[in-house]
């Protein structure tokens, strides 16, 4: 009797197991897909032989016929990035579940390199690409119809719309949060902004003009400074607002690490959180709630957003799919940076 083994040197095939099953190739083929058209008794025997010589199919064999190689490209900005991390999580937990892979790779927020990455990622046949934080965003509608691949946006970061995108309610979010400032009795609020550009940092910073209008309160540009969208950019931009002549008594600030370098500069400063000087931040990080004090911020549902992202590609695969871009709410979260502002003396 013939042994059920393959030479070490190379996996096991179907011409492998046909042979030890002494059957066609496309009956091993079929009742390894579990055919109708095959006899039970032949196709238990087939996927004996199949687990015992440890075959595996072929993902590029598969994708040769299929013309589909199950691989999803996903391109960040950075792997470092907290926000990243959540939404990449979402992504790749709806991925996995429709039994796809994920290959990940930065743009480092420069465009070229983002629509490089891109390119490239069509080149290697991937069947559909998600990217978050775009810089390039409405410039990829063009490049649909030349790759052939489909394209999902999450946060899109360059001004305009694009065909399928995951977008935070920004604008409303800032709205609510500067106008809970507001609320608490705050007339001088800072806005802590990204200096790069960002269309989230436009929309955020439209929101805190429109709490301002909305509640009668002048817009006062020696309250506007620029970070870099990190905690080394807020605390340098916090230290600006805390020595003006007359400093804010809250700051609103464009994210959640921009808000940990706001809580380490009025600390530098002597400057008590809450009681002298509220801080807020944007996007409800996980380490958000740890911060000291805790921080009130808005909430992003991020890794929903990269579910949804995921979700809205395999629509668009599966050809269900047509042009929405899908807005998510965002939630405001009350924690202990911010109170009611000092009396005066």
């Amino acid at each position: 009797m013939e042994k059920l083994r393959t030479p070490s040197s190379r996996p096991s095939s179907i011409k492998d197991i046909a042979r030890l099953a002494r059957v066609s190739h496309s009956t091993v083929s079929r009742a390894l897909k579990s055919s109708p058209l095959i006899n039970p008794e032949t196709a238990d025997r087939v996927k004996r032989i199949a687990r015992e010589v440890g075959y595996r199919p072929s993902a590029v064999a598969r994708g040769l016929v299929t013309r589909h190689t199950m691989m999803i490209g996903v391109v960040v900005t950075s792997v470092s990035d907290p926000f990243i991390s959540e939404v990449v999580g979402g992504i790749e937990d709806t991925a996995r579940r429709a039994g796809y892979s994920v290959y990940l790779a930065e743009s480092g927020a420069d465009p070229e390199r983002e629509t490089g990455v891109v390119r490239s990622f069509a080149e290697r046949r991937v069947d559909g690409i998600v990217v978050t934080a775009s810089r390039v965003g409405a410039l990829y509608t063009p490049l649909l119809e030349e790759m052939g691949v489909p394209i999902v946006l999450v946060n899109n970061q360059h001004p305009g719309e694009f065909v399928h995108s995951v977008i935070i309610e920004n604008v409303v979010g800032s709205r609510v949060v500067t106008d809970y400032l507001i609320g608490l009795g705050h007339r001088r609020i800072g806005y802590l902004a990204d200096r790069f550009g960002y269309q989230s940092n436009t929309e955020r910073f439209a929101g805190y003009r429109e709490a301002l209008e909305r509640r009668g309160l002048p817009f006062l540009p020696d309250l506007l400074v620029e970070g870099d969208g990190k905690a080394e950019g807020g605390l340098a931009g916090a230290e600006e607002l805390l020595s003006r002549p007359e400093p804010p008594t809250a700051i609103v600030c464009y994210n959640d690490m921009t808000a940990m370098g706001a809580l380490r500069a009025a600390y530098r400063h002597g400057v008590r959180v809450p009681a002298d000087l509220s801080v807020v931040g944007f996007d409800d990080l996980a380490i958000a709630s740890f911060f000291c004090p805790p921080l009130t911020t808005v909430r992003q549902p991020m890794r929903q957003m990269g579910l949804l992202a995921m979700e809205t590609l395999l629509s668009l695969l599966a050809n269900r799919g047509a042009g929405v871009t899908m807005r998510v709410p965002a939630e405001l979260v009350v924690r202990e940076s911010t109170a009611p502002p000092p009396k005066p003396r």
